[in-house]
Order: C-alpha cells, then structure tokens, then sequence
C-alpha cells in the first residue's frame, strides 16, 4: 500500500520555499556541516537517527544565549530519564528577550472591553526588570513556586517572563476554571506567590473573582506569602478581605536592570498539568533548557517566525497553547493576545483582531474553525486578510470539512498547518511542513527530532494503518518529572508502562508513506467493531455533516469482547427534535459514507456534550462511566467547563447498570 492520497489544497511556490527559515536551516547545514537532504522527510530522518548532531545544530543555528556550553548533548538516551546537553546553563526568558528591538512592538492586546494596547520591547524589558527586582525584594528565589490566577493578558506575560527570570518556577490556572481545580493544581506545587486578577470578562458579562481568590489564600496555607493583585475589571484599591496583597503597580515602581539567573539546563521552568479528567491533575515539570531547543526548532525553524511576524494564538492561561504563545518571542515576533470569548459578539471577532493587528500567522483549535463553517462565517467577504501566510489549526483533529472551508472562506493561498501534540511536552509531535503541499485531512510531516511511529498492540511499527502513537526517542521537551512524583511511578505509568522504553501518548494516529498523517481521536475511545478500528473523528465528520446537528459524542460500550453497543449523543440545532426520521437519516450517512458496522445502535439528543476546561470532548471519562465505573474514579467535575452535562449521563448510566446481570458492564 502507498497510503491515503489526499486532493492537494495547496502547494508552496518556489518563491515562499525559499522565503522559509526551514529552507535557510537546510542550506545552513550544506554550507557549515556538508549535509544535503533530498527534501523534508529525508532531513526528518536525519534528525532522528542523528539526535546529538541535529540537537546541537539547533542550539548552534538558534544562537542559544548561554553562560557556559554544554559538555555533551545527549549523556543517556534511555527513557524515561534521558540526560540533555549537561553542563550548560542558561536562561530561557534570556533568550526571549535576547533581540534588541527597541520600540518595536512586543505585544499586542485586546479584550472585549479594551480595543487596542501595545507594548514595545523596551517597555516589556523594563516591566520585567521591575518584576523580577520586586520578586527578589519578597524573598523568592529559584526553586520557588509562583502561581497565576489571571487570563491571556500582558500582565501574566510579564508576570511568567520575571519569575522564569529569577529561576523561581511558573504555574498558571486561568479565572474560568472551578475553584477546587485550582486548588487540586496549586496545593501539590505549594507556591510562595500567587499573582491573580479581582476578575475577568467573557461573552460579554464580567465575573467577579474576588472571593475565590481569598478562598484560595485560605486553601494554600503557610506555603503562601504573598498575593499580588492585578485589578483588572475594576480599578480600585485592595479588598479588605486579602492577607499579605500587593497591587500590581507597586511591583512596577522598583527601577532595576534586566538581568538573569544562571541556571542548568534541567532547572524547572514550569509546572503544567494534565487534564485531570480522574484522579489529581498530574502537575508535570519542563526544564528552561529543552523548552528553550524545542521552542528554537518550532517557532523559528519550523514554523518560521522571525522579528517581521506578527504571531496570535487564541488560548487561555491554563491551555498548553499559552506557553508556546509565550515560547514565540524567541523569534522576535510581535506576539498578539487576546482576552474574552472567540464568539462575542461574533465569530468574526478574532477575524477583525486579525485584520487589525496585521496578524501573518494565526492560530487556532479545530473545534473554532468547524464551528464558524457551521455558522457560514465567511472572513474573507468581510476583513482584510492578505498579511495572513498560515493559520494553524490544534486542539483536535480538524475534518476533511474544515480544511476546505479554510480555502474557500479564508484564503486561498495560505499555509494551513494542522498539529496534534500535548501539555504533556509543551510542544508538537506531527506539525506543518512549509515547504510541502497541504492534502486535505492530513497532517503534513512529522516534527525535526521526533521519532513518532503507529504502533500495534505488540510493538511493532505500522505504515498506512491506524495505531498507537508513540515516540521511540528522547526529546529534549519531555518532562524531566511530575511534582513530588515518588519514584517516578505516575511519570512512569503515564506513558511507558505499555511498551518499556517507548513513550505511548494515547492517541491513534496513521503515519503514511511519506511521513504525512491523520490523528484519529485517544486511543482508549476509539470504536473497535468486530475487530475493525475506527476513529471518533470519522463517525464525527459525517454526523456533524448533517445540517440538523450541532455537535455530537460516539461511545463504544464493548465490553469483554463482546459485540460494541455504539452510543451516539447529538446535540440539535434549534427548534430540532430528534424524530425517528432523523435517526434514519444519521444511521444512513454513517451507513453510506463510512460502513454499516458504524452505524450506532442508539441515538440520544443531549443539550450539551461532556467537555474538559479546554473544550475537549470527555470521550474515554463518559466511557468509563457508561460502563460501570464510580463516579469519583470516572469523572472529576471540576476538570469540566460545563459540568451540568453529567445529569443526563448519570442518568443512563443508572440504567445501563441494571442490565449488568446480561454481562455486558461491571462495575469498577
């Protein structure tokens, strides 16, 4: 087999290839170290099979700042506990801040109730300086824990670049998240300082955020010393009901010279955390030395920012998507935030922040750009899009749909890069390609250094069949552990219990002939039909399809090896009930455009579908869920941004646990 052949939806002219820094890298290595490549994937697998020498050409190409050079790249190669370029020591906020770029541009800001602030990199430097003096001044040195509690604003830029500035280690929740998710995330990293705003605006209404955070004074103990307030819906002075506060201003009255702490390449940046759909959320630990290779090879090689981009990505603090947004000042691009909800007052809102901004590379989850196609939204009638040159697409798998909408509403002549990667190691496995054409559905190769397969359930690796996404080499953005991680049995059990050696990250992924691929949904959710797999994202592209369906969730019920009970749950457009002809009419799309074997067995209408605090739709925690598990061991409501949802599930659920006596759920 040659795999899927895709319709091409673009290709890049001769020109833009060579326009692209990953073409400059490629004739960089011919000039300085004699290698020639015969094209994209022959240099992916140099990079692999090569780790030490692609790993250093980075830091050499990139122009690392560091006080003192590592003095080998890769000591141990053995995962988990791969040792990278040891003896180095440097800073990543040193080198985002590295270009001098005076009154340039640094950030850009909107909100829904602020049009329009900017900061120049003068001014970012000089806020920075003032914080990280101010940090000093309260005793916080590296090692120690600082929390955030505040949205996509420039505050939190700032906040994040002096704390990484002095070596204390970030960790960020973002205002919409529950109180308690907040609390099972920032009680296990104990934090010295919590910097937090009094609220926040979204669609449209204003959310008072003063009583959570007193409440999370309370929960975070003697371990917190100070609160640093950012009054950010309303300007006045400090509520009474906050110990040990300090205004935002006060920290920016300390006058100080930027500088950096000198740190190993394995210091602790930041702790982020997995989804915690159950159980506590896994509070995982990046290094300032692999973030800074990584976000070196993704934003500057990879993707091609430069100090000429003007970069945006829609994200909240608490996605993984805001520290790579945070990772492309690396490249000296002006880096566009936005505040408040994609679809207030419209879902042209960040079209017009685009036009306005002059925005050359936006980015964006999958699940925005289907549901503008849904709602006929058509840019490109309506805004000035022409600085635009890629929109780059993660989150989920985006459908054969929504690439096309793309083209036809968007641009025509645009880099599309859809990316699948994870929290997990704050970058991309499979990522865009600019000098390759863009096939609809697929993703076009496989990121420099990473060693991404499909594997069986046996371990063995699999081209144009669907399996196991794996990563069979170390890189140098993997976690160096999981907070007071004993042993490292969580970090272990996350991803290397099922293949030794072999990191599993538990999605389905087809890696094609050459090296394109499709993400198929987790693993762990996938349909298995009498032994025939199929990802969630095919049954989705067809039932969202139909114009009476808004959204919809497919679980598989197999149990034991038993025939599957296919479940669909669909929510419905407006004024739409679910008729049986309507069911007819879903079962025959699947039928006719997928297979018979796809077809669910039943059909349910819900008002909303289950989803994470990132909008991810809780497929494998329903799961558990429908076939029997406990509650507390299912789901975790917390991690939910609509946790009203359950109602209806718990209610199935009840009632496909009295069938149990048929064999077909147990109880866990």
């Amino acid at each position: 087999m040659d795999g899927r052949i895709g319709e091409v939806m673009w290709e890049p002219s001769q020109e833009f290839i060579e326009s692209t820094t990953l073409n400059r890298y490629m004739n960089w290595l011919k000039e300085t170290k004699g290698l020639s490549f015969n094209g994209y994937q022959d240099l992916w697998k140099w990079s692999v099979d090569e780790l030490e020498e692609f790993w250093a050409s980075i830091w050499e190409f990139g122009d690392v700042k560091a006080t003192r050079k590592y003095d080998q790249v890769l000591a141990d190669a053995q995962m988990p506990g791969a040792k990278w370029f040891e003896g180095a020591r440097l800073n990543f906020a040193e080198n985002l801040l590295a270009k001098d770029q005076g009154d340039k541009t640094a950030l850009y800001f909107r909100s829904e109730t602020v049009r329009e602030r900017t900061i120049s990199w003068t001014e970012l430097k000089e806020s920075v300086a003032s914080v990280a003096s101010s940090l000093r001044e309260l005793g916080i040195k590296p090692g120690d824990r600082v929390a955030s509690f505040m949205p996509n604003i420039p505050e939190a830029m700032i906040a994040f670049l002096a704390t990484a500035s002095i070596g204390a280690i970030w960790s960020s929740c973002s205002p919409d998240f529950g109180t308690k998710s907040v609390v099972d995330r920032f009680k296990q990293i104990e934090p010295k300082v919590l910097f937090a705003v009094d609220g926040y605006h979204y669609n449209g209404k204003t959310y008072d955020k003063m009583s959570v955070v007193a409440e999370l004074q309370n929960e975070l103990g003697d371990s917190l010393s100070h609160t640093i307030l950012v009054p950010y819906v309303d300007q006045g002075q400090l509520e009474g009901n906050l110990d040990n506060a300090i205004l935002w201003d006060e920290l920016l009255k300390a006058k100080a010279e930027l500088s950096f702490e000198s740190l190993p390449f394995d210091h602790p940046l930041w702790i982020v955390y997995s989804s915690g759909t159950t159980g506590m959320p896994k509070p995982i630990v990046h290094g300032h030395g692999g973030i800074t290779l990584e976000y070196v090879k993704t934003m500057v090689v990879q993707k091609g920012l430069s100090p000429d981009s003007v970069t945006f990505q829609f994200t909240t603090t608490g996605w993984m998507m805001w520290n790579t947004l945070v990772g492309s000042l690396i490249s000296g691009a002006t880096v566009v935030l936005y505040d408040g909800s994609p679809g207030y007052p419209s879902l042209e809102v960040l079209w017009e922040l685009a036009e306005d901004a002059r925005v050359t590379d936006f980015g964006t989850s999958a699940p925005f750009l289907i549901n503008s196609m849904k709602q006929n939204v058509r840019p490109c009638e309506n805004y000035d899009l022409s600085t635009i040159k890629s929109i780059n697409s993660t989150g989920a798998p985006l459908t054969e749909e929504g690439f096309r909408w793309v083209y036809e509403n968007l641009k025509k002549d645009v880099w599309l890069a859809s990316s699948s990667g994870g929290t997990d190691v704050c970058t991309g496995f499979v990522g865009g390609v600019p000098i390759l054409p863009v096939k609809i559905g697929e993703i076009q190769g496989r990121c420099l250094g990473v060693e991404a397969q499909a594997f069986d359930e046996n371990g063995n690796a699999l081209t144009n069949e669907v399996g196991e996404l794996v990563i069979t080499k170390p890189m140098p953005s993997m976690p160096l552990y999981f907070w007071k991680d004993e042993g490292n049995k969580r970090y272990f059990n996350s991803y290397f219990e099922t293949y030794p050696g072999v990191w599993k990250h538990g999605d389905w992924i087809e890696i094609n002939t050459d090296g394109s691929s499709v993400i198929y949904g987790r693993s762990d959710s996938t349909i298995n039909r009498s032994g025939v797999r199929m990802g969630t994202s095919d049954i989705y592209r067809i039932v969202e399809n139909v114009d009476e369906v808004f959204e919809s969730l497919v679980i598989d019920l197999e149990v034991l090896g038993r025939h599957s009970s296919l479940l669909l749950f669909v929510v419905l457009k407006e004024d739409v009930q679910l008729s049986d002809s309507l069911k007819a009419q879903i079962r025959e799309e699947i039928k006719s455009t997928l297979s018979p074997r796809f077809m669910p067995d039943e059909i349910y209408a819900v008002e909303q579908i289950p989803k994470t605090l990132n909008g991810k739709k809780m497929e494998v925690p329903i799961r558990k869920l429908l076939l029997g598990f406990e509650m507390e061991k299912a789901i975790n409501p917390d991690s939910m941004s609509n946790p009203e949802s359950l109602s209806f599930f718990l209610s199935l659920a009840k009632q496909l646990n009295e069938e149990k006596q048929e064999g077909l759920f147990t109880n866990k």
